[in-house]
């Protein structure tokens, strides 16, 4: 099982965009072992230690492997929508690990 942490940053004025990307393509997700775990969008006062910038949303997935993971990467549904995300996202931090 692949985890995945993702801290989205996106642009300001561009968040409306940003979930018309996420309504898209987070229901292709289980079609290829996928999973959206968590998807959490921190206020102020829920940030403890910042030294940086705050994300818009902080998501945590699982896909069964990296073929799933990659296979939902090049999904022709989603490459359709790439632009939205293109449009309103600034930068992304992502980790990838395993659960122990």
């Amino acid at each position: 099982m692949l985890y995945i942490t993702q801290l989205v940053f996106v642009h300001e004025g561009k968040e409306e965009l940003f979930r018309e990307f996420e309504d898209q393509v987070l229901p292709l997700m289980p079609k290829y072992g996928g999973k959206l775990l968590y998807r959490i969008r921190p206020n102020v006062e829920s940030v403890l230690v910042d030294t940086g910038e705050q994300p818009y949303e902080i998501h945590v997935i699982s896909f069964e492997s990296e073929d799933g993971l990659q296979q939902y990467s090049r999904d022709d549904t989603r490459s359709k929508f790439l632009h939205l995300k293109e449009a309103s996202v600034k930068s992304q931090l992502i980790l990838k690990g395993s659960k122990v």
